[in-house]
């Protein structure tokens, strides 16, 4: 009973949504569609909405959430991903910033097999009214197209080819991989190994792009016997490297798509009594949990896959606040960096 009563006298002292409103001098409406991530709010009266809710300390109820758009919203994760630290880094964001934005987050499965028609009827049966697209379902076109088709609003993540009409949320992949391959070429290397990403992910083929690029541009012949298939799975990235390695001329640097290949590449280095970076440096992308629980700890591209998730559900709970306003769907390019740690050096 007393803690009932001090639970009920903390709810009563707790800021409104009417507080805020009088507060910024607006209506609640406009309160909570600031709150919802409507973009038909000007930005200065958002602004003056968002130092109120922060001087008053306002926590946003569900109800408040839901009152510009009636039902609370749901969006729903789909995905597919081999690489368990890539995801659980898009998870921990996707939630965050769902929380923030009132919306309920479906985690869906997508399984080997599975129909697009099935995915689509599932969906509607959930009442999803968004869907995040991480990689590689973001370049699925049958899926992308039938989400459309089926006037589900989606927000693809990390492709390179955005699905028309389609919000995106990315980095620059052939820029970074670009700057990874030169900053291995300044350290002296000339052999460099490159382990593809997946074949199904547009990325991929951005990122050798870009480290072809560099080798281009720095006179470098390039050597097909130096590239290896990967599909963004440690195994793979294991079998790669080691045939990179066995290879009668082998490379004295291995830059990896992932950092779950590269960190296969340091195990496959180290399989073959071969000190890291002393006789081979080893490169990643992404900067995963994976890149800093392994030794050497790996020098990566820090691609902000939190940032990215909690982007494309601000973005889309913006879409869906926007779609009776007509506005057409925006498009998010984000920073990359590059994260030298200690798994690289010149060569030996």
């Amino acid at each position: 009973m007393t803690l009932e009563r001090k639970s009920t006298r903390r709810q009563r002292n707790a800021p409104t949504i009417n507080d805020v409103a009088q507060k910024a001098g607006v209506s609640p409406m406009t309160v909570s569609r600031v709150i919802n991530g409507g973009q038909v709010v000007r930005p200065a009266m958002r602004e003056r909405v968002e130092r109120a809710i922060a001087e008053l300390n306002y926590a946003p109820s569900a109800a408040a959430r839901s009152l510009a758009g009636g039902e609370e919203r749901r969006i729903a994760l789909l995905y597919s991903n081999p690489s368990a630290a890539y995801l659980s880094e898009f998870l921990v964001g996707s939630l965050d910033q769902a929380s923030r934005s009132g919306v309920t987050l479906v985690i869906e499965r997508w399984d080997e097999g599975t129909s697009v028609e099935g995915v689509i009827a599932h969906l509607q049966r959930s009442r999803v009214d968004g869907v995040l697209l991480p990689p590689p379902l973001c370049d699925l076109e049958p899926l992308t197209q039938a989400l459309q088709r089926a006037g589900i609003a989606a927000v693809a993540v990390a492709t390179s080819r955005p699905p028309e009409g389609m919000p995106v949320v990315s980095i620059d992949d052939r820029r970074a991989a670009y700057e990874m391959t030169r900053h291995l070429l300044q350290l002296g290397h000339r052999r460099i190994g490159f382990i593809r990403g997946n074949p199904n992910q547009h990325a991929s083929g951005r990122r050798y792009e870009g480290y072809l690029a560099a080798l281009a541009e720095a006179g470098v012949a390039q050597d097909e016997a130096l590239t290896g298939p990967g599909l963004y799975t440690y195994r793979s990235g294991l079998e790669a490297a080691g045939k990179l390695l066995d290879l009668p001329d082998p490379p004295t640097a291995i830059f990896a798509a992932n950092d779950d290949m590269a960190a296969a590449a340091v195990a496959a280095a180290h399989r073959r009594g071969l000190d890291v970076p002393g006789d081979l440096s080893v490169c990643g992308f992404d900067d995963s949990a994976i890149a800093t629980t392994i030794w050497p700890e790996l020098t990566t591209i820090r691609q902000p896959i939190s940032a990215m998730s909690r982007q494309a559900v601000e973005l889309l709970v913006r879409q869906l606040g926007a779609r009776d306003a007509g506005e057409p769907p925006a498009s998010v390019l984000l920073d990359y960096e590059l994260i030298r740690r200690q798994s690289d050096g010149p060569p030996r």
